[in-house]
């Protein structure tokens, strides 16, 4: 494979995963800061709530949040959103040859005006992939004067993959996604009471092993290394477990006293 074509295909398959995670980011702005359970995709599935426009909000970068719940988070998504528009503008200066009025043309931010940048990290997102993959840069015969832009240098593409993929790996993190082995405070498992583990992961769905191993009874599959697992499908009916358990402590401690 081409070096340069797949440094642009690790720098595309980042900024899609940002915009993908972007509305996520924006609604985890006015949630409380996550416990380890339920996992961040659950919790949408377990308290569906109405879907908002979130997407139509300002730039975080061009708004101020009086009262935000989750600090974290809103310090992480502007230090995203402000990394791939400042991205934006570097390529833009580089290699921009569209003329002032073309949609094609990114606006570089004044002391005045906010420029392209008022579209949201959305636009941003998919003008860096326009540039990274090549777009308009051939000779336009039907118009007169040079392509929109010049194909991007070797070293502007290397700048835009180190953009786009830590400040991918930023938001993954600030959104409990990285890959992370996390045990789950205070929350046996239902059936044999072992040490429940949460894994997560940017390309896998959200999955929970049990650290008793074959001996636990819980009706789920064992995994590679002989731990009872629940995958993706199996999660709601032991949140429901786990409810359960938390909903009746005093039964659980009666039955201990009788042994």
């Amino acid at each position: 494979m081409n070096p340069t074509y797949a440094i642009a295909a690790e720098t595309v398959a980042a900024l899609r995963r940002i915009r993908e995670l972007w509305g996520d980011l924006l609604a985890a702005i006015d949630i409380p800061p996550a416990e380890v359970w339920p996992p961040r995709q659950l919790s949408h599935t377990l308290n569906p709530e109405p879907d908002e426009p979130l997407l139509q909000r300002l730039p975080l970068t061009l708004r101020e949040y009086p009262a935000p719940v989750n600090l974290g988070v809103l310090d992480a998504g502007r230090a995203v959103e402000e990394a791939v528009f400042a991205l934006a503008d570097v390529l833009a200066a580089a290699c921009q040859r569209a003329a002032p009025g073309d949609p094609r043309r990114w606006e570089i931010r004044s002391e005045t005006r906010p420029g392209s940048r008022a579209h949201g990290l959305h636009w941003a997102c998919v003008w860096i992939e326009g540039r990274v993959r090549g777009e308009d840069v051939s000779p336009e015969h039907e118009l007169a004067g040079a392509p929109p832009f010049r194909p991007l240098r070797e070293a502007e593409q290397i700048e835009a993959r180190h953009v786009a993929r830590t400040s991918e790996a930023r938001l993954l993190r600030a959104l409990g996604l990285d890959h992370r082995d996390t045990v789950i405070p205070g929350r046996p498992c239902p059936w044999c009471a072992g040490q429940l583990t949460l894994h997560t992961g940017p390309d896998i769905p959200p999955a929970v092993t049990c650290s008793t191993g074959p001996s636990c009874t819980a009706p789920v599959l064992i995994d590679d290394r002989g731990r009872r697992v629940w995958r993706w499908r199996d999660l709601p009916a032991l949140a429901t477990a786990l409810s359960a358990r938390a909903s009746a402590p005093f039964a659980n401690c009666s039955r201990i006293t009788r042994s």
